[in-house]
């Protein structure tokens, strides 16, 4: 992944109701959710969602698919796997870097 790729998701992800949206596809994982669906679970208006939605597959950060009458959003985790790379490349400049603590323990501590 390049520069410009990285900014182009990262600026897709500097929102608060797209974040929203990408972290809960992220949860979902590959079987994704319905724009509509989506929308209710997060309280966001569907004019708004259209919207969010069009962001994050401009950046390439969700895919989309047609299932009957219904548009299924999918995270797109290739892409977010290339930006979290892109971010920590040459992490701690080949030296041994500090205790990585796991995610899910981060979480807890700040709910």
């Amino acid at each position: 992944m390049d520069t410009k790729a990285t900014i182009v998701a990262l600026a897709a992800l500097a929102q608060e109701s797209r974040l929203a949206v990408f972290r809960l596809l992220i949860q979902l994982g590959p079987e994704g959710m319905a724009a509509t669906k989506i929308g209710a679970q997060l309280g966001i208006a569907p004019s708004s969602m259209s919207f969010h939605l069009k962001e994050l597959a401009h950046a390439n950060l969700v895919t989309a698919r047609q299932e009957g009458r219904f548009v299924i959003y999918s995270a797109n985790f290739n892409v977010m796997n290339e930006v979290i790379g892109f971010l920590t490349k040459n992490c701690c400049g080949g030296n041994v870097c500090s205790p990585v603590v796991a995610c899910c323990e981060t979480e807890e501590k700040v709910s």
